[in-house]
């Protein structure tokens, strides 16, 4: 999630590509979204804030689904790229699979007993 989110300042202009016309300030939001993939990949890490981070990414994945349905509807290709349109179709469920991802590790149940110290 870190790298994702650091992917977002380098590679700017990519992920406003990608975003559907009727959102304001694009490059605002692919900023912002990034912050908050660093910082949720990040908090992933330590058990005190592993599952508010899970619960923002679920958040966070749901915000940038706009953007990757535009992405396969109009076939919107990465500056030398060209990624199949069924590979764009397919990434739609995956992001099911990144929320359950997300719920899972975030779970208590997943990060251990904490309070035997």
């Amino acid at each position: 999630m870190v790298v994702a989110g650091i992917l977002h300042f380098v590679a700017t202009d990519a992920y406003v590509s990608i975003m559907p016309d009727y959102l304001p300030l694009p490059r605002e939001l692919v900023y912002l979204s990034g912050i908050f993939e660093v910082l949720c990949g990040l908090g992933l890490l330590w058990h005190k804030t592993r599952e508010a981070a899970g619960i923002c990414l679920i958040l966070l994945f749901l915000a940038v689904l706009p953007a990757n349905i535009n992405m396969a509807v109009f076939d919107i290709q990465p500056a030398g790229f060209h990624i199949p349109a069924f590979l764009l179709w397919a990434r739609l469920p995956l992001q099911l699979v990144f929320i359950y991802w997300a719920w899972r590790v975030s779970r208590p149940e997943s990060i251990g007993d904490e309070t035997s110290g």
